[in-house]
């Protein structure tokens, strides 16, 4: 950690909840956004931070911080809040806006295979425009993974093509070489974007953070050329399907990339051997993400595991709640019939 300094309370007091500022975070799938997000909630100073996630779950909230939850919505010692898109982004940014004490600022995390761009013009196309401001769309890219004809991806080009600032994440796995070349990649891209290396999410917060980098008029624009592609396709749909498979506005669903994935759960244990052959010897090559909460036949303890392209990890804790097997995967064009069958034959 530099030691840059972040505005003061003081200077923050004067800023009133009208154009409070929203970073967005988007990124690839196990890229590391969640790991950022706990960091900025780690390091945060004294700044009130609202953080808007798809789950809870993946946060790593610090119990003794917790003050209250409700249904969608954790409250923090520390004046941070935590709240979850269930019932829609602006529902959920107007619940923030809407509360009574001093909120900084607002970083919203975007689904891994999302197409940033539905959720930029929601900053910048609608009212909430007046009473926010977008402050910059950050890219999480994982250094040791991602490469443009692995992903083949219009939500990975997309996100980004959008982003103000690209952060180069896990570059103590990735060799330099890897890294200046994905630097260069990302230039042709997005030319004049801020790219910034980090280790686990671990960056600077006033590099991120309050950095008004956010082209809000170009974003505008798009969204107009956003509005006639759409009008335009309709027109076109039934003679020109196949031309117009890949605008812009379609890609924020997970199958239209090759997207899909596969929700597992078992009231049954794993055997640890069948699980363990499985992940070495039998995960198809084009599963990008996987995570889950993992009951093993052999162990008391509950597993939490996280699959980020070919890397995982296992963690351990106590169970809260009776044992049982959950497991998202989500990948590119995989059989997930197969991938269902071949975890059943995993159970113990």
């Amino acid at each position: 950690m530099t030691n840059l300094t972040l505005p003061t309370p003081d200077l923050l007091a004067d800023i009133p909840k009208r154009g409070m500022p929203v970073t967005i975070i988007t990124g690839f799938l196990g890229s590391g956004k969640t790991t950022l997000l706990n960091q900025i909630l780690k390091n945060r100073q004294d700044l009130k931070v609202a953080v808007l996630v798809n789950e809870f779950g993946d946060i790593n909230i610090d119990s003794q911080l917790l003050i209250s939850t409700e249904d969608d919505m954790v409250e923090l010692s520390n004046g941070c809040i935590c709240c979850t898109i269930n019932e829609g982004l602006v529902d959920a940014v107007y619940r923030v806006l809407e509360r009574e004490e001093r909120i900084d600022c607002m970083v919203i995390e975007t689904t891994g295979v999302a197409d940033p761009l539905p959720i930029i013009l929601t900053f910048v196309g609608t009212e909430l425009r007046d009473l926010t401001r977008l402050d910059s769309v950050l890219t999480v890219v994982d250094s040791e993974t991602f490469t443009p004809e692995h992903f083949d991806s219009e939500a990975a080009f997309k996100q980004v093509a959008f982003a103000d600032i690209v952060l180069l994440n896990k570059t103590d796995l990735a060799p330099q070489e890897k890294v200046e070349e994905l630097e260069a990649y990302i230039r042709t891209v997005k030319a004049g974007a801020r790219i910034l290396h980090s280790v686990c999410g671990d960056v600077p917060l006033p590099l991120i953070l309050g950095v008004e980098l956010a082209s809000i008029d170009d974003f505008q624009n798009l969204e107009t050329e956003e509005k006639h592609a759409r009008e335009h396709h309709h027109e076109h749909h039934h003679e020109h399907h196949h031309e117009h498979h890949h605008h812009g506005h379609h890609s924020h669903h997970l199958d239209n990339d090759g997207f899909v994935s596969l929700s597992f759960e078992s009231d049954r244990p794993f055997d640890v051997h069948k699980f363990q052959e499985f992940l070495t010897d039998r995960m198809p090559f084009d599963v990008f993400r996987a995570k889950g909460i993992l009951w093993f036949k052999d162990s008391e303890m509950r597993h939490i595991f996280q699959l980020s392209g070919p890397r995982y990890e296992l963690d351990a804790d106590e169970w809260h709640s009776p044992p049982k097997n959950q497991l998202v995967v989500i990948g590119r064009n995989l059989d997930l019939d197969a991938i269902r069958e071949q975890l059943n034959s995993c159970l113990a």
